[in-house]
């Protein structure tokens, strides 16, 4: 790939350029923390069921702390690639990697969950399942690819919808975010029929069929290398690895904090497998053991150690994206930067089976998943039937449901398949509390009145 071209101020909904005391890139960020969607990631579980006595970490306080990391990954790769290749770039490619890249990941950061549902990943597996056990009745209804979107369906691939599509009423491009960072976020450039699991930018999909234009402007935009045309599938951008790693370096670290907190991990635990990894990339433990010992707050101490890990965790994925600089150019890198680390340093590995056993299968985890599917399956049921009816068919019990759907997500003129997009954008859309507060009223758990 050609460092000149792989980025591109160009917005969706083909709005020109304005000059501004903000650079394309850094209005980008601020565009994403205005939005409704972002905000919205305030009441979405990350891990742990919210809210509670304990303030634990949502879906908004992620993507906030990835950002923050993604910005450094950005900036120090940015100064790298200007350092390395400056006989390579064009003046306007030198100011773009010294200046903007930071901008750019920082950006992708931020908006990398918006396509999630709420309850974590039930909520996923419970948009897709509800399509698959519904087989028989539906799949008739739509193309092949269209089907594979539906039961395959993915928070990757939802993001680009929620942050490109033009909703009813509302302006056209979406966010109108730049191409830069809408490829940033495309960790599998694909489409859904050309999943497979194996291969690092195939295990899921990253667009829906109604957005493929869309994505296809992207990709030409940021000339990622092109696999296959039928089905469509292109090599990751390179500033993906960069969105991802800061992603792994977060969740990984921030969960174990939080379950220690929430006191389901003991600070014994936290404390011996962070300060593991963090004495196996530092060459002064004699001053971490002496900074641990003057803090005598247990969660100080974690607080510390968090730090220190997250440190260390974005120095190893600066170096192992440095090393590996000319396969991600090429398309050819096939393992992600903390996974590169995790085969090498047993730390990593220990936290991540750790993590698995005692924290992302606890009773309380566990529970917030359950009820998260079966609220996310109930609201599909409830408008999915009576969505794909005609006028004539529908009874009044459907034309009732269809009442509670906001304009912005009807599609009456539209295909079923984009009939059945708008029911999903309505439902993936909504907080925790708001889909349970609407599972309840529609199921006559609660009755009455409520603004």
């Amino acid at each position: 790939m050609n460092l000149n071209q792989i980025y591109s101020s160009r917005r969706t909904g083909n709005n020109p350029n304005t000059v501004a005391s903000r650079t394309d890139f850094q209005r980008d960020f601020d565009r994403i923390i205005f939005s409704s969607a972002f905000r919205r990631l305030q009441n979405k579980t990350q891990v742990f069921p919210l809210p509670g006595s304990v303030f634990v970490h949502n879906r908004l306080t992620h993507s906030l702390e990835v950002s923050s990391v993604g910005r450094s990954l950005g900036s120090i790769i940015g100064e790298f690639i200007f350092e390395n290749r400056k006989s390579d770039l064009t003046e306007d490619s030198k100011n773009f990697y010294q200046h903007n890249l930071g901008n750019v990941i920082a950006a992708a950061c931020l908006c990398h969950d918006v396509g999630n549902p709420a309850f974590g990943h039930s909520g996923e597996d419970a948009i897709a399942s509800y399509f698959d056990q519904n087989e028989k009745d539906l799949k008739p209804k739509f193309s092949e690819k269209e089907w594979a979107d539906l039961v395959n369906f993915e928070g990757n691939a939802n993001a680009i919808r929620v942050l490109t599509h033009q909703q009813q009423g509302k302006d056209l491009g979406g966010a109108q975010l730049t191409f830069s960072t809408l490829a940033s976020i495309a960790k599998y450039p694909c489409e859904a029929v050309a999943r497979q699991k194996g291969i690092i930018h195939r295990k899921k999909f990253g667009f829906f069929q109604n957005e493929k234009e869309t994505f296809l402007e992207i990709a030409k935009a940021s000339h990622l290398i092109s696999e296959s045309e039928e089905p469509y599938v292109f090599k990751r951008h390179p500033f993906v690895w960069l969105v991802e790693a800061a992603d792994d370096i977060c969740y990984n670290i921030i969960d174990m904090e939080d379950a220690h907190r929430l006191g389901i991990v003991s600070t014994a635990d936290c404390q011996n497998l962070f300060f593991e990894l963090v004495k196996s990339e530092t060459d002064d433990v004699d001053r971490v053991k002496r900074k641990l010992d003057s803090i005598s707050n247990d969660n100080e101490r974690i607080s510390y150690l968090r730090a220190k890990v997250i440190n260390a965790l974005i120095n190893k994925s600066l170096e192992i994206y440095k090393q590996n600089f000319d396969k991600i150019l090429s398309g050819n890198l096939d393992k992600a930067l903390l996974d590169i680390y995790r085969d090498e340093n047993k730390s990593l590995k220990d936290i991540e089976s750790f993590s698995i056993e005692k924290i992302y299968n606890h009773k309380a985890v566990v529970e917030i998943e359950n009820a998260g599917y079966n609220v996310m399956y109930e609201l599909l049921d409830h408008f999915i039937p009576s969505v794909l009816k005609s006028k004539d068919e529908r009874k009044s019990y459907d034309k009732m449901a269809l009442k509670l759907l906001p304009q912005q997500f009807v599609y009456e003129d539209g295909s079923d398949y984009q009939k059945t997009l708008g029911v999903i954008d309505f439902v993936s859309g909504m907080t925790d509390n708001y889909a349970t507060d609407l599972y309840r009223k529609i199921k006559g758990i609660d009755i009455g009145m409520t603004m």
